[in-house]
């Protein structure tokens, strides 16, 4: 061999141990994110590693080739997630599955480890039965990272009447330890009226924020809530939508307990108007907005909160509006361009865009917001392809990259925010075991 030869050799192998270091699964807060896949093939928590400055994507735990002969790890379904504010910690929503004997319904919380691997911490949590037994939907976590809430099914009780949807709520102790608060699940009314058929069916919730966003990578100079000397809003609301009664309810929550409470002090809570069937619901980062997916007419509705916000002009509660309540906003519903189907929806970290998973179009609607009225209008383009039957979304607190799980695709989709246009750049898909859907990021 040549002794050119040689160096040419020497430096390949260079080369491609660079490459293999570049890509291999090490996980450095420092300068990775984290994303936390719940897959259902396997019943399990996945995790993947992502360059924070160009987004390349790597496996690290639980990756399909470890578990393609594994069925049950979890001993259940892993479904809706959620991460807290530091990052230390993912929620899921595990439900029963059949092939897994000793499986039940409840919370399962993970630490997330050093390493990028998560481990389960404590044993599942089951869910309060109330009137019948809980069939949970979607969960999210209030701003404060002190709460979880979750949309329950409506559903039947042992003499074969419907029960109405509810909300359970779980207050976060230490070490990433959850808890149902006392009297969950809470009933739209006082006492719960169970009927002859499926009525209330509660499918998504939300809370307005009490804390501010962090200054990150992109800091606050673009948020509506930027102007010196603005302070968080002290009351928080919970918005659930009842996707059979095409209405959105409005909870009080008790910042220190998280019980829920009625504001107007009625029989039943307040509750507003949808366009039909509604699916999702978001809150804006600044607690001034709500917005409703519609998904049988592909519209998204629109609402101040009244007496919402101290950072922007709020709209009055005139009776019987009680405070909190919803005001639909000048031409709401807002129809969609491009998508079908529009399930979750999502308000950017700094409240100045909307993102929408369209559930029949495979795609993600992406939106401008009005800083000052609060509507809605198609960025251009006005959608960006997914996989195959998105199932949930999750954006980065950073305000650059957003997540999505394509349950028959096996796959999750990847995509960096340009925060001072809310453009969504697509990046490379990733595989993931099978069925994968609630998805969470740090």
């Amino acid at each position: 061999m040549s002794k050119r030869f040689g160096w040419l050799l020497g430096v390949a192998v260079l080369v491609a141990f660079g490459l293999l270091v570049a890509c291999g699964s090490n996980y450095d807060p420092s300068s990775n994110g984290l994303a936390i896949v719940g897959s259902q093939g396997s019943g399990l928590i996945e995790t993947f590693s992502f360059n924070l400055f160009n987004g390349h994507l790597t496996p690290i735990d639980n990756t399909p080739i470890d578990t393609s002969n594994e069925t049950c790890i979890l001993k259940g379904l892993p479904t809706s997630m959620v991460v807290d504010p530091k990052g230390a910690f993912a929620y899921a929503i595990l439900l029963t599955n059949s092939l897994c004997p000793g499986s039940a319904t409840g919370i399962q919380a993970f630490k997330a480890n050093s390493s990028g691997s998560t481990t389960a911490v404590g044993s599942l949590v089951p869910f309060h039965a109330g009137l019948a037994p809980v069939v949970p939907n979607t969960m999210v976590m209030d701003a404060a990272g002190k709460f979880l809430f979750v949309a329950d099914r409506t559903t039947t009780n042992a003499a074969g009447l419907y029960v109405p949807g509810s909300v359970s709520v779980f207050a976060i102790g230490s070490g990433g330890s959850v808890t149902e608060v006392a009297g969950s699940p809470f009933y739209t009314s006082n006492p719960a009226i169970i009927v002859q058929q499926s009525s209330l069916d509660i499918v998504s919730v939300a809370a307005s924020p009490t804390v501010f966003p962090a200054i990150g990578v992109n800091g606050v100079q673009n948020a509506v809530c930027s102007a010196p000397g603005m302070n968080p809003p002290t009351t928080e609301y919970l918005y659930a939508v009842d996707g059979l009664g095409n209405q959105v309810f409005e909870f009080q929550v008790n910042t220190s307990s998280g019980v829920l409470t009625n504001p107007s002090n009625a029989t039943s809570v307040p509750s507003f108007p949808t366009d039909q069937t509604p699916a999702g619901v978001a809150v804006g980062t600044f607690t001034r907005l709500v917005y409703v997916t519609n998904s049988l007419t592909n519209k998204i509705s629109a609402y101040t909160i009244c007496n919402g916000s101290p950072t922007a002009p709020s709209t009055p509660c005139l009776p019987p509006t009680p405070p909190g309540g919803l005001v639909p906003i000048a031409g709401s519903p807002f129809s969609m361009t491009g998508g079908n189907g529009p399930g979750q929806i999502l308000v950017d970290p700094f409240g100045n865009y909307v993102y929408v998973l369209g559930m029949l179009s495979n795609t993600v609607n992406q939106l401008k917001i009005s800083p000052i009225s609060g509507a809605v209008a198609a960025l251009t383009p006005s959608t960006v392809a997914t996989g195959l039957q998105p199932m949930a979304m999750a954006i980065r607190a950073d305000d650059n990259w957003l997540f999505v799980t394509n349950f028959n695709a096996a796959s999750m989709s990847q995509y960096s925010i340009t925060p001072a246009t809310g453009q969504l750049s697509v990046l490379p898909t990733v595989q993931t075991d099978n069925y994968p859907w609630g998805v969470a990021v740090k």
